[in-house]
């Protein structure tokens, strides 16, 4: 969901814009996935994220905004397939889009840790495919990254002369339970198991952390005062004012630090090396974070968990 810049987080977080397009020399593609994930393929094939490859590029508005970006082929362009499409590099070196929002886009390009990840009986084979660069469920921090790097759309030009929306109403737990889940592996494909409460607990911390980090990103980018400056500063303000409820329910010291990070006076546009600092002090907090809690010790924060009724879509069902 992208080509990687020398932006590096601290605490052995992974660089930002490296989570924003997946490598396309690396990309194996869905089929890889399907033949040891056939059902997992499937819960994907119905769901808005595989949809975008068929129909994307063929909505008014995708083709409104295109035509005042100057990009004639939407499929083509590379602005439009960092985030709506999976991209591979062809054999005639030529990056083409292969189909929409895919495995790889969540887990990372799969060319150097597939044949490991699939070696089951060999020990240690999950930990080395993560060595590799693959993305596990469990790293709460760099699996959401991936999400937010796109869904808070950091392209000012894309937004101020364009007319991209700013942005979407990410929050992690209610995207993750609804039609995108797939938590079929351990039933063999006949249950798409409900997300444990100890671990939407974790999500909705660290992605309401990662929602100010990447809306932070997102402000540094700004180089005016326009609709994307505005719109990145509201989206800053609440997730500051989000995390502030959680800090309090749950009264985790890490929560108080990431907040602390935050400089309300030097949020404008044209100040993007500061802003990147708050970004990555928080990222670092929030990679910490992520990896030192379970989740099992957080009932504090369940009444503010999103429930089912928040859900984005229907989660797959067998």
């Amino acid at each position: 969901m992208i080509l990687a810049f020398a932006i590096y987080l601290p605490s052995g977080a992974r660089a930002a814009e490296d989570l924003y397009h997946a490598d396309p020399t690396k990309i194996m593609g869905p089929a890889a996935c399907n033949e040891c994930h056939a059902p997992e393929v499937e819960a994907w094939k119905l769901t808005h994220h595989f949809d975008t490859f068929n129909t994307m590029h063929r909505r008014p508005e995708a083709r409104d905004i295109a035509g005042k970006m100057g990009m004639r082929r939407i499929k083509d362009e590379s602005l439009c397939l960092k985030c709506h499409y999976t991209d591979q590099t062809d054999d005639s070196g030529k990056v083409v889009a292969i189909s929409g929002i895919s495995c790889e886009s969540c887990h990372g390009p799969g060319k150097d840790w597939i044949k490991i990840h699939s070696a089951s009986n060999e020990v240690g084979h999950l930990e080395k495919a993560a060595k590799l660069g693959m993305l596990q469920p469990n790293d709460y921090y760099h699996v959401a990254a991936n999400c937010f790097s796109c869904h808070t759309v950091p392209e000012e030009k894309l937004v101020n002369t364009g007319g991209h929306k700013a942005g979407s109403d990410f929050e992690l737990v209610s995207w993750l339970s609804g039609e995108v889940r797939h938590n079929l592996q351990k039933s063999g494909g006949k249950v798409n198991e409900e997300i444990p409460i100890d671990r939407r607990r974790m999500l909705y911390i660290v992605g309401r952390a990662l929602d100010l980090e990447f809306s932070l990103r997102g402000m540094a980018k700004a180089t005016e005062d326009g609709a994307y400056s505005k719109a990145m500063l509201a989206r800053v303000n609440a997730a500051k004012d989000r995390l502030e409820e959680i800090s309090k329910a749950s009264g985790l010291p890490e929560l108080k630090k990431i907040l602390a990070a935050v400089n309300v006076a030097e949020l404008k546009p044209g100040n993007g090396a500061a802003i990147n600092k708050m970004a990555d002090d928080i990222g670092g907090i929030s990679s910490a974070l992520a990896k030192s809690q379970s989740g099992a010790n957080l009932a504090s924060i369940d009444s503010l968990i999103p429930g089912p009724d928040k859900y984005k879509g229907t989660a797959y069902k067998p």
